[in-house]
C-alpha cells in the first residue's frame, strides 16, 4: 500500500511539473499562432539574427579552436578504445584517427565539413599547441629512459640496439637511391635526403613499446626487460644521431656543419656529464616535489629554446632535459605522475591530427600503394634481421631473438615526431611523407600479430 501511494504521489509530481513546462509552451505558440503575421516575422528575424550570433561566435578564433579540440578529443579517445578492443593499443587508434581528421580521409569523404572544422588559417594556433605537447611527451620519455637500469645488460643492449639501428638504416639509404628522383623535395641534397630516410626506418617507439608489453604480461620477464633496455639505448643513440644529421644538413658549407656538431655534442656532454650525475646525487625531501616540477618545465622549455637556436630543433632539448632528470626515481616519478598525463590525453591528439592535417588529398596516389607495400617490407625486414642476428652472436635463445625483433619493429609515435620534424625541414615530399606515416601506423600495428604468429610457429 505504501509503495502504492509513494507511485501515486511520483506520479502527481511528474504531472506537476510537465504541466509547468508544457502550460507556458501552448500559451506561447497559441499566441503566435493568432498574433498574425507580424510577430510570427519579428519571431523569424530574431531566430535568424539569434543564429548568426551563433555562428559569428563559432567561427571565432577561440570558438573554433574549442569546437576543434572537443571534435579531435572525441574522435581520438573513441578510435583508442576501439582498439584498445580489437587488441592494439589505444594511442595506434589515437594515431590512426588523426589521419582520418585530415584531409587525405575527412577532406575527401566532407569535404564541406573539413573546410569548416579546420580552414588553413585556424591551423596556427592548432599546430602550436601540438608542438607544445610533443615537448612535454619528449620530456616524459627522456624521463623514463633509465639508463642506470642498465646494469647487467648495457654490452647486451648496446650490441642489439645498435644492430637494429644499423642494419635498417643503411637499407634505408640504398632505399633513398631509388627513391631520390622521384620523391626528393626539390634543393634538397642526396645526403641529406638519404640519411633522413636511414633514420626514419631505424626508430623504436620507446613509449609505445612500454605499453605493448605491460599488455602482454611482458615488463617484468627476461625478455621485457631486454626490450625495455634495447630500446631505451637504441632510442637515445638515434636520438643524438637525429640530432646530428639534422645539424649537419641544416649548415651551409663545413665550417658552419662543423660548429653546429661541436655546438650538439658539447650540450649533449653538458647535460649528461654534469645535469644528470647532479640530479641524480639530488634528494627530494616530502612536499617539495610541486617545486621540482616547475624547476623541470622551465629546464625542458630552456633546453628546447638552446637546440632550436643552435638549428637541431626544440624537440631534442625537451628530450635531453627529460634524460638528465631520469636519474632521480622521485623526479622521474613526478615527471610521469603529473605531467604524462596530460600531454598524453589532451595535446598528443592534436599532434596526431596534424599530422593528418599535413597531407595532402592527391598525397597518395595509386602507384604509391606498391611502395607502401616495399618501405613497410624493407623497414620490418630492417629491424627483424638487425636484431635477431645480433641477439643471436650474444646467446639469446632463436625463437626469443625473433621475439624481441618483433618488439624492435614498434615505432609509433617517435616516427611520426622524426617524420613530422623532417617535413617541416624539408627533407619530405608530401608523397614520401604519407607513405612513411603508413608504415609507421602499420609497423605498430603488427607487433601483436607479429608476436603472436611467431608463438604459433614454434608449437
Amino acid at each position: 500500500m505504501d509503495s502504492d501511494t509513494t507511485g501515486m504521489r511520483r506520479s502527481g509530481l511528474a504531472w506537476r511539473y510537465l504541466g509547468w513546462v508544457a502550460l507556458p509552451l501552448l500559451i506561447g505558440l497559441g499566441l503566435a499562432r493568432f498574433a498574425g503575421p507580424a510577430v510570427s516575422a519579428q519571431v523569424a528575424r530574431a531566430e535568424a539574427s539569434l543564429g548568426a550570433d551563433w555562428a559569428a561566435h563559432l567561427h571565432a578564433p577561440l570558438g573554433l579552436f574549442l569546437l576543434q579540440l572537443l571534435v579531435l578529443l572525441l574522435v581520438a579517445k573513441g578510435a583508442g578504445w576501439l582498439f584498445r578492443r580489437l587488441g592494439q593499443p589505444g594511442v595506434i587508434g589515437e594515431m590512426a584517427a588523426g589521419l582520418m581528421m585530415g584531409p587525405l580521409v575527412l577532406g575527401a569523404v566532407l569535404p564541406q565539413v573539413h573546410g569548416v572544422l579546420f580552414p588553413a588559417a585556424s591551423l596556427g594556433s592548432l599546430g602550436l599547441l601540438s608542438q607544445l605537447g610533443v615537448l612535454m611527451f619528449l620530456l616524459v620519455a627522456g624521463a623514463e629512459l633509465d639508463l642506470g637500469g642498465l646494469r647487467g645488460r648495457r654490452r647486451f643492449a648496446f650490441v642489439v640496439s645498435h644492430a637494429g639501428i644499423a642494419v635498417p638504416f643503411v637499407l634505408g639509404v640504398l632505399l633513398a637511391i631509388w627513391l631520390y628522383g622521384a620523391h626528393a623535395p626539390p634543393g634538397v641534397g642526396f645526403t641529406g635526403f638519404a640519411l633522413f630516410v636511414g633514420i626514419s626506418l631505424s626508430i623504436t617507439a620507446f613509449p609505445v613499446l612500454l605499453r605493448i608489453l605491460a599488455d602482454r604480461g611482458l615488463t617484468g620477464t627476461p625478455l621485457g626487460q631486454t626490450a625495455i633496455a634495447c630500446a631505451a639505448l637504441g632510442d637515445a643513440t638515434a636520438w643524438c644521431l637525429l640530432a646530428l644529421i639534422v645539424a649537419a644538413a641544416q649548415s651551409q658549407g663545413w665550417v658552419p656543419a662543423t660548429i653546429n656538431l661541436v655546438c650538439v655534442v658539447a650540450f649533449v656532454a653538458l647535460m649528461l656529464g654534469v645535469v644528470r650525475p647532479w640530479f641524480s646525487r639530488l634528494v627530494i625531501a616530502p612536499g617539495q616535489e610541486g617545486r621540482w616540477l616547475l624547476i623541470m618545465l622551465l629546464m625542458a622549455l630552456g633546453c628546447a629554446l638552446v637546440t632550436e637556436m643552435l638549428g637541431i630543433h626544440a624537440l631534442f632539448g625537451a628530450f635531453a632535459a627529460g634524460v638528465a632528470v631520469s636519474g632521480n626515481a622521485t623526479l622521474r616519478h613526478t615527471v610521469a605522475e603529473r605531467v604524462e598525463p596530460f600531454a598524453v590525453t589532451l595535446l598528443l591528439p592534436l599532434f596526431f591530427a596534424m599530422t593528418g592535417l599535413r597531407m595532402r588529398a592527391d598525397a597518395l596516389q595509386a602507384s604509391d600503394l606498391v611502395l607502401c607495400l616495399i618501405v613497410i617490407v624493407v623497414a620490418t625486414l630492417g629491424k627483424l634481421i638487425g636484431t635477431w642476428s645480433a641477439a643471436r652472436s650474444a646467446g639469446m635463445d632463436n625463437h626469443d631473438a625473433w621475439r624481441l625483433g618483433a618488439l624492435m619493429n614498434t615505432r609509433g609515435l617517435m616516427e611520426l615526431i622524426v617524420l613530422n620534424l623532417g617535413y617541416e625541414l624539408g627533407f619530405l615530399g608530401d608523397r614520401l611523407f604519407a607513405v612513411l606515416v603508413i608504415m609507421a601506423l602499420v609497423t605498430t600495428a603488427m607487433t601483436g600479430p607479429l608476436l603472436n604468429l611467431i608463438e604459433r610457429c614454434r608449437r
